[in-house]
């Protein structure tokens, strides 16, 4: 059927896998969420974010509506998060988030993601300061929407810095006020697409390519657990 069609289907292939293995950790955010603050999203911020973010992953319907339901069922595991820090290939430094029903099993494979790869987990807090913890909005780039206004209503409520591409724009702020600001940007009638909490490096480090292709190998392995949420590294 030619190279085209091959091309096609590989491309499929590969956005069929990072559905299979991003899903199950989106639908993991929401039953946590639900099971934490309740399953009504308008009562419950944490559960309406996680919603949110399904949704930009084109997460279907069904699939959202049966992570909630989940939070109500007696047999259901209960997830708690936690977090590891470990040092890579190339001195690339790593912050691990997860949710896991088996704190055990985590940290075991966690470790061996690590040590496979001649680096290390490091006791939590060794890596505190070298990350700042920001919450970020992502919003469509409209006509509508002027960065520098949109910057001037949002310092009240928390607001440090917009940064603005080709068709989307970044507020950040302190993590501390993710909750100010999903407000104000609510209440500006602005439909945010993703939001979350991110682990920005404050010394960004340069790799070559053949070191990338190493630390790359690792963080596919630990991105493939079911148990890990997100990664952080301090590659620029």
């Amino acid at each position: 059927m030619g190279r085209a069609f091959e091309y096609r289907r590989a491309a499929k292939e590969k956005r069929w896998d990072k559905m299979s293995k991003l899903f199950p950790k989106l639908g993991k955010a929401i039953t946590m969420a639900a099971k934490e603050g309740g399953v009504d999203p308008t009562t419950n911020a944490k559960l309406r974010t996680a919603i949110q973010n399904a949704k930009a992953e084109n997460m279907p319907k069904d699939n959202i509506e049966n992570a909630i339901k989940r939070a109500n069922q007696k047999d259901i595991a209960s997830f708690t998060q936690v977090d590891y820090e470990g040092k890579g290939p190339h001195g690339v430094l790593v912050y691990v988030e997860c949710a896991t029903d088996n704190p055990t099993r985590t940290v075991a494979n966690v470790k061996s993601y690590f040590n496979k790869a001649g680096g290390a987990v490091v006791p939590n807090g060794s890596l505190e300061f070298m990350f700042n913890r920001k919450c970020v909005f992502e919003l469509v780039k409209t006509d509508a929407i002027d960065p520098e206004e949109l910057e001037l209503n949002l310092i009240d409520a928390g607001c440090e810095e917009i940064e603005v591409t080709d068709d989307r724009i970044f507020v950040y702020g302190d993590y501390t006020s993710f909750g100010t600001l999903a407000q104000a940007l609510e209440d500006l009638q602005l439909e945010v697409t993703k939001s979350n909490l991110q682990r920005i490096p404050t010394s960004p480090v340069e790799l070559t390519e053949e070191q990338m292709a190493d630390v790359e190998k690792m963080l596919d392995k630990i991105e493939d657990d079911d148990d890990i949420q997100q990664v952080f590294t301090n590659i620029a």
